[in-house]
């Protein structure tokens, strides 16, 4: 964080284990700053600023700590063996001073005084001995790629053989894999060694009894229950065999109750399935390459009407988080991963959290949401709403109209703005290059300028008569786009008036209530509570467009 552009755009985010502000105008103690560059790095690296309120709304106040940079730096490495980089932003000649602490190295946690410091809330604490023990075991062996005692080739399941070397002769296009036989196919798989059978062959064809046996923990559950309220559920069925056995058959499962949303563009209907089959198979497929074996839990996969939930046991792989997992490859179990890359089930280019995120946005459903992962679990909730027909048939026109080239990051920006939500640091370029093709607009002046999806670009591609002003993510009034954002984000919690005074500050509390009048009168608002404990939230609208 080098600018003060940067610098307001981290303002408005919430604090997390990458993030921390410190208003620290007078002083700041230096065995703190020591313990916080610590515990920053062991959380992934990130950013300390001094110089800004902890609470929001946050302001800049200004620091007159560290009056020596370079001085500082050099305590920093001398006292931490570690390089912290430190610079000095002017905002309305006050100081911010922000310190970029690099991640730590794999398998190295970083310490202070021989304490390994990590976040808890908004307290530093010593790392949990589990949180150091995944640390240190970074640099382990591929445990996929390790022999299983005891184990022989009757354990695993021929017709899971015979459906692999099916998938590898398809991806391949070598028809001389047919022909080989299974030793020979499972040895150049890497499945076996020297004709020991691996914990990645137990994985992805053992029989049912010989993981039960070998590997109980090597077992998917599916659950389903008809609605968030029930305890029990509705549905469920213990997968405890080799991949190959029941990959087809956990799909079917799922698919019997996966309802269809339609929307209508021009003379033609148009079903978007509750759950995209590609992408429910690419997050079994992480969740089966990717999980931590050496633990004892399963992989549950629950779902509910609306979305869908993948758990796997153990955190993300070393150096993949919920924020960088787009276009990252790491895999913890690479043995398998090569395997599932034979058949071409898994991409070698890391690109199936990027198609599982393009697929979703396309859909007009809820980005990926890995928020529930820790370092325990990795947690994938996958929404099966059409959230805006609207902007499927604008996407699909883009790209198959106006012959738009669009990549990930393209998706990604259209959504943001879509949702009203800022643009981070890295999608900056896609998000200028977007403007200048015209597929994006600015509204309003100074402090009031909104971005919206490109009125105009809307209007030229024939979109019927009303089609625009009526939807509501291409409102023509942008004050009461911004409110439908705002209220559909906050989902079922509801929106309250402060939260509108901070989204639309140049408008005064009569003026925001009487807007919201007129779009409850108009049937797309409801209102719950009074006074100050009102909370505004959409209508109940059909999905039927």
């Amino acid at each position: 964080m080098t600018t003060e552009q940067q610098l307001r755009d981290a303002i408005g985010r919430p604090e997390n284990e990458h993030l921390e502000f410190k208003e620290a105008q007078r002083n700041f103690d230096r065995e703190k700053l020591f313990r916080y560059c610590v515990a920053l790095a062991n959380e992934g690296g990130g950013n300390l600023v001094l110089g800004v309120t902890d609470g929001q709304p946050r302001q800049i106040v200004g620091t007159n700590c560290f009056n020596s940079l370079d001085g500082t730096k050099h305590d920093i490495l001398d006292t931490l063996r570690f390089r912290v980089d430190i610079y000095e932003i002017l905002v309305f000649e006050k100081r911010v001073l922000t310190f970029f602490c690099p991640r730590r190295p794999n398998g190295t946690p970083q310490h202070y005084k021989g304490q390994y410091m990590m976040r808890s809330g908004e307290s530093l604490v010593p790392m949990t001995p589990d949180r150091l023990q995944r640390i240190f075991s970074e640099v382990v062996p591929d445990f996929s790629k390790k022999t299983c005692e005891g184990t022989i080739h009757t354990d695993l399941a021929s017709e899971a053989i015979t459906e692999f070397r099916r998938q590898w002769v398809r991806k391949s296009g070598n028809d001389a894999l047919g022909h080989v036989s299974d030793e020979q196919l499972l040895e150049d798989a890497g499945l076996t060694d020297n004709g020991r059978v691996t914990y990645a062959a137990l994985v992805l064809l053992g029989t049912p009894q010989a993981v039960k046996h070998l590997l109980p923990q090597a077992e998917v559950i599916f659950e389903y229950r008809n609605s968030d309220s029930v305890i029990e559920y509705q549905d469920r069925v213990e997968y405890r065999a080799g991949f190959f056995l029941w990959r087809n058959e956990i799909w079917e499962k799922i698919n019997a109750r996966n309802e269809t949303h339609s929307y209508r563009d021009s003379m033609f209907r148009y079903n978007i399935q509750a759950f995209n089959e590609s992408v429910i198979r690419e997050a079994l497929l992480n969740a089966i390459a990717h999980r931590e074996y050496c633990q004892g839990g399963s992989i549950f996969v629950r779902q509910f009407p609306s979305r869908l939930e993948v758990v796997s046991p153990g955190g993300f792989p070393s150096g993949i988080t919920a924020d960088n997992i787009i276009g990252k490859q790491q895999h913890r179990n690479r043995c398998i991963a090569e395997a599932l890359q034979h058949c071409g089930l898994v991409e070698r280019s890391g690109q199936g959290a990027d198609r599982i995120f393009r697929t979703c946005i396309m859909e007009s459903k809820k980005r990926p949401d890995y928020t529930g992962s820790d370092d325990n679990q990795v947690s994938l909730i996958l929404d099966g709403q059409l959230r805006d027909p609207h902007f499927v048939k604008y996407l699909n026109r883009l790209i198959k109209e106006l012959n738009m080239d669009l990549v990930l990051e393209d998706f990604l920006v259209l959504d943001r703005v879509r949702e009203g939500e800022s643009i981070p640091e890295n999608l900056k370029t896609h998000f200028d290059a977007l403007i200048d093709k015209d597929a994006i607009e600015k509204t309003g002046r100074g402090r009031g300028v909104r971005y919206i999806l490109s009125r105009a670009l809307y209007e030229n591609m024939g979109e019927a008569g009303g089609a625009y002003i009526h939807h509501e993510g291409f409102e023509k009034n942008d004050d009461q786009q911004l409110v439908l954002q705002h209220i559909r984000n906050s989902g079922s919690k509801g929106a309250t008036m402060g939260e509108f005074e901070q989204i639309l500050p140049n408008k005064t509390r009569p003026q925001i209530r009487a807007l919201l009048r007129r779009l409850k009168a108009s049937g797309r608002i409801r209102v719950q509570g009074r006074t100050r404990g009102a909370r505004w939230h959409l209508a109940e609208t059909g999905n039927d467009l």
